[in-house]
C-alpha cells in the first residue's frame, strides 16, 4: 500500500491540473472546517476541485502543498479506515517540509471508504490542513456527507452550468451594457433559447441532440437505480418511473401526491400513498427535483396546498418532455427558479 500510495501521490504532482470552465462558486476555506461540495451526480464537483487547486497555485501555493486522492480508484479498494492514515504519513514522508505549513488535501468520492468521517474530524484536529471532499453514492447522497461530519464541515451546493457558465464554456462574453447591440442581443437570444433546451450539465454542452437526451435519459437512469433503488431497496419500481417522468416533463407545475396517487390507481398502478410521499422525498434528497411551497404565515396552509415543483435543469427536463417547443414558458420559469436557487435565497409561490 505504501508504494501504490508513494506512487499516486507522484502522479498526481507530475501531471498538470486539467483547465475546467470557470464555475462561480467559491470554498469558504475556513480554519477547523471541512469543505464539502454536494449536489447531484455529474453536475462537475470533481472538476470544481481542480478549479480551486489552480485558484491557489495562482495565489503562490505550490503544488507540493496540495494532495488529491480520487477514492473511486481501483488500486485504493478495498480500503479500510484505519488505513486512511498511512495517505498523510506518506505524503509527509515524501514532503516533510510542509508539515509546518498548511496543506491542501482533496478527496474525492470519499464516502467508499469506511469510517472516513471519523478520520477526517481527527485530521483536522491536529494537523495543520484545509480539505474539501466531494460524494455521490448510493450509501451517502451528497447532503449526507456533511450530516456525517457532525457540524465539522460547510457545504457548498454544485449545480450544472449557469446561462453564465454556459457561455463561458462556450467563450462568449456576455453583455454587461443595460442594452447590447443588435448582434449581441441576437447572439445572446440564440444561446439562451439553446439553453433552455440543452440544459447546463457540462458533458453535453458539446454533443448532438440524439446523444444529449441519451445521456441526460442515463442519468436519471442512475439516480433511479443507485440513489433510491439501490440504496432504498425499492421494489416497486414501476410508479416510481412514472412519478420521475411526471415531474420531469411538467417543470415548473403544481404537484399534489393526492391527485396523482389516484391518476396511478386510474391507470391500475398499485402503489401506497405513503409510498409516494416517500418516492418524492428521494428524488429531492437527491437534488432531482426543488419542491417550492405556497407563499402563507399558515403552516397548515402551506401543507395542505399543492406544491410547485422544479427540476435542476431544463435540459433534464426537456429530455422528457413530448414538445419542448409548445413549453417555453415552463423552461423559462424553471431557468428562472434555477437563477435564483444559486443564489441562495428562501423562495415560494404566491398565488
Amino acid at each position: 500500500m505504501s508504494a501504490l500510495l508513494e506512487q499516486l501521490i507522484a502522479d498526481f504532482h507530475e501531471r498538470p491540473l486539467p483547465t475546467p470552465t470557470h464555475r462561480e462558486a467559491e470554498l469558504p476555506a475556513l480554519s477547523g472546517k471541512i469543505d464539502a461540495i454536494i449536489g447531484m451526480r455529474r453536475t462537475g464537483k470533481t472538476w470544481f476541485l481542480f478549479q480551486t487547486m489552480q485558484h491557489y497555485l495562482e495565489q503562490g501555493i505550490p503544488k507540493q502543498a496540495m494532495l488529491y486522492v480520487n477514492f473511486d480508484d481501483e488500486r485504493l479498494l478495498p480500503m479500510m479506515a484505519a488505513e486512511l492514515g498511512q495517505i498523510i504519513d506518506t505524503y509527509y514522508r515524501m514532503f516533510p517540509e510542509h508539515r509546518d505549513r498548511t496543506c491542501y488535501f482533496f478527496f474525492d468520492e470519499v464516502q467508499n471508504i469506511s469510517g472516513w468521517e471519523v478520520w477526517l474530524r481527527r485530521m483536522v484536529d491536529t494537523e495543520r490542513v484545509q480539505i474539501a471532499v466531494t460524494g455521490s453514492s448510493a450509501k451517502l447522497l451528497s447532503r449526507e456527507i456533511a450530516t456525517a461530519l457532525r457540524g465539522r464541515s460547510l457545504s457548498t451546493e454544485m449545480f450544472p452550468f449557469s446561462f453564465r457558465e454556459a457561455l463561458a464554456h462556450e467563450e462568449i462574453e456576455g453583455s454587461s451594457a443595460p442594452r447590447p447591440g443588435a448582434r449581441k442581443r441576437a447572439l445572446l437570444e440564440n444561446r439562451l433559447r439553446r439553453y433552455l433546451l440543452n440544459g447546463g450539465f457540462p458533458e453535453v454542452q458539446t454533443v448532438s441532440d440524439n446523444h444529449r437526451i441519451r445521456i441526460l435519459q442515463e442519468y436519471v437512469d442512475v439516480v433511479i437505480l443507485r440513489d433510491i433503488v439501490e440504496r432504498y431497496q425499492v421494489s416497486n419500481i414501476l410508479p416510481l418511473r412514472t412519478l420521475i417522468r411526471h415531474l420531469l416533463a411538467t417543470p415548473a407545475t403544481l404537484f399534489s401526491v393526492n391527485k396523482f396517487y389516484n391518476d396511478l390507481r386510474s391507470q391500475g398502478l398499485a402503489c401506497g400513498k405513503n409510498t409516494l410521499h416517500d418516492y418524492f422525498e428521494y428524488l429531492k434528497d437527491a437534488y432531482l427535483i426543488y419542491p417550492v411551497s405556497i407563499h402563507s404565515r399558515s403552516e397548515r396552509t402551506r401543507r395542505v396546498n399543492p406544491r410547485k415543483v422544479y427540476v435542476i435543469d431544463t435540459g433534464l427536463a426537456n429530455a422528457f418532455l413530448h414538445r419542448p417547443q409548445s413549453d417555453w414558458g415552463r423552461l423559462l420559469e424553471n431557468f428562472v427558479f434555477m437563477e435564483l436557487r444559486r443564489k441562495g435565497l428562501a423562495i415560494e409561490y404566491y398565488r
